[in-house]
């Protein structure tokens, strides 16, 4: 474990390198920002602070280290950690597409495509300041040791641990495309959670970490509500999604489809799951672990 001193200095390093990072991920997005980084809320303004090492607090986030840990002894779990850690539109459509029901392509889905760009590109730019202020270590940091996606550990050193980037872009999704498809709502939900858990799985994040960006994510997508460029887009991709899969926009069908699905049973990539199904099952807005 390190010493204060060494926490320090890696602090100071976080602090001078994260804007070079932040803008170095903004310019490879493809999306258009809904706000600048200035227009959207300063989560430092009205976020706690994350616990301090060594503290009381701080023995929460410690135990969720511990727990993540021994979720890797779940191959299925911990492939799915490894699989989200890539941070990107394709993996939110590679891991949430079987649960969203349709296909999502730039070609097929221009409208859906468009708007889940434009909000990803839009994520980024909202835990910016927070982390860019707390400069917190991230876990693999602090302890000295390996990650489940050891690639990266070098990328995201010197990157600000709270709040979880990776997490506040994965609830985004999951409440962009319930709002879509309000039918899998439940679904999204519970993968966009565990999108977010994969990160203390894969030894990234804090737990706390992770739980700010949730509510940092949800700030974000009430932001967007009074955005006119976004509601036009939403409009768009919920006349595609319709048209593309036959559904039905009026609200009566989508709760009654909501409340049958509700009744089935999902592994937790969205695939119906059997009596012989191990692994993380969802059943009745319930999760559950099979052996």
């Amino acid at each position: 474990m390190m010493n204060k001193m060494t926490k320090w200095v890696f602090a100071a390093i976080i602090a001078v390198c994260s804007t070079m990072t932040v803008n170095a991920a903004q310019d490879e997005k493809n999306g258009k920002p809904y706000f600048t980084t200035d227009e959207l809320p300063n989560m430092v303004n009205f976020l706690p602070p994350p616990p301090e090492f060594e503290s009381g607090r701080f023995v929460s986030d410690q135990t969720q280290h511990l727990w993540g840990k021994l979720q890797r002894l779940n191959k299925e779990r911990a492939d799915m950690a490894i699989r989200d850690a890539a941070y990107g539109m394709q993996t939110i459509i590679n891991e949430y597409g079987g649960i969203f029901g349709l296909n999502v392509t730039k070609e097929e889905t221009p409208e859906i495509y468009t708007i889940l760009q434009d909000v990803g590109a839009t994520c980024d730019s909202m835990v910016y300041k927070a982390k860019k202020h707390y400069s917190r270590l991230r876990p693999y940091v602090y302890y000295e040791e390996g990650t489940l996606v050891p690639e990266k550990e070098e990328k995201h050193r010197n990157e600000g641990s709270y709040p979880s980037g990776h997490t506040c872009l994965g609830w985004t999704m999951a409440l962009l495309m319930a709002d879509i498809n309000p039918a899998a709502t439940d679904e999204l939900l519970a993968r966009g959670y565990e999108y977010g858990q994969s990160r203390v799985i894969a030894g990234y994040h804090w737990q706390s970490d992770v739980d700010a960006a949730r509510l940092a994510a949800s700030v974000l997508y009430v932001k967007l509500q009074g955005n006119e460029r976004f509601k036009a887009q939403l409009a768009k991709a919920k006349e595609e999604f319709a048209q593309k899969t036959g559904s039905t926009a009026k609200v009566v069908n989508m709760q009654s489809e909501t409340s049958a699905k509700s009744t089935r049973a999902y592994t937790i990539s969205g695939t119906p799951a059997t009596s012989n199904t191990r692994g993380i099952i969802i059943k009745n807005n319930k999760k559950s672990v099979r052996y």
